[in-house]
């Protein structure tokens, strides 16, 4: 019995971890750029009552084993980075990746990538994040423009009250080994571990590397229909661990009563 309400105390809390991982997918719906989370689970070691293949009383050679499981926890929290919709914003300085990689910016010196591509002008002409982060390479927009276009390989240019481009460049993006490894900031950021690998910067559309769509942001991959489903099953299993250590309890307290 108290093997009992270890194990399904320790499911309550897988259960629990699972609500929060679904509870921040929901608050970021509709959060640019922004990759669900999935939480991944073990089962924790066995208690070992009889191997198979063991002597029994009788004689024979035990056909399979008795063990009996600890419990659960958890082992990791994946973000899935599985492709958003779009949605078209006409803005020019809005961009889509379309596939692999990541936009590169610079904040606080120190290097992030992100696949949200709502990009602004800064007081000095650079192309920054809302929050303030410049795109790497930087890229800078004379005062002179009247707009901008970016290609689906990243080429860009800037048009003067003339139409003639004054200013030119390439928009690179960049890929990892194991992306999966890379750590979530905050900020729509992600930082390089030694899980994720180096970047490796690609042109788009070149080498499996996606391209970019100008006018265009990638939104949140978080389906809600299937969030909603995934917290009704946590629910449900959360009450199920609950009610085995209720009964676990009520099977300590009729044990305890029993009298000679």
């Amino acid at each position: 019995m108290f093997r009992g309400m270890f194990s399904a105390a320790t499911g309550m809390g897988a259960q629990q971890l699972r609500l929060d991982i679904i509870a921040n997918n929901l608050a970021n719906v509709n959060t640019t750029g922004f990759k669900k989370s999935r939480g991944d689970f073990e089962d924790l070691s066995y208690q070992t009552l009889q191997l198979a293949g063991g002597e029994l009383p009788s004689g024979g050679k035990a056909p399979a084993n008795m063990q009996i499981g600890l419990g659960v926890r958890p082992v990791s929290i994946a973000k899935i980075f599985s492709q958003g919709d779009y949605v078209h914003t006409e803005n020019e300085l809005d961009l889509a990746i379309e596939g692999k990689g990541f936009f590169k910016v610079m904040s606080n010196n120190l290097e992030y990538y992100t696949r949200a591509g709502s990009f602004k002008i800064d007081k000095d002409g650079y192309v920054v994040t809302p929050a303030g982060d410049r795109l790497q390479p930087e890229i800078t927009v004379p005062n002179n423009t009247v707009y901008i276009t970016v290609d689906t390989s990243g080429k860009y240019n800037a048009f003067g009250p003339d139409n003639k481009s004054i200013a030119a460049g390439q928009l690179n993006l960049y890929t990892f080994p194991n992306q999966a490894g890379l750590s979530s900031v905050g900020r729509n950021l992600f930082q390089v571990t030694e899980a994720s690998g180096d970047a490796v910067q690609g042109t788009p559309g070149v080498d499996g590397v996606g391209t970019i769509a100008q006018g265009y942001l990638e939104i949140s991959n978080v389906n809600v229909v299937e969030e909603m489903v995934n917290m009704i099953i946590a629910q449900r299993a959360y009450e199920l661990n609950s009610k085995a250590i209720q009964t676990a309890d009520a099977m300590m307290e009729r044990a305890y009563h029993l009298k000679a």
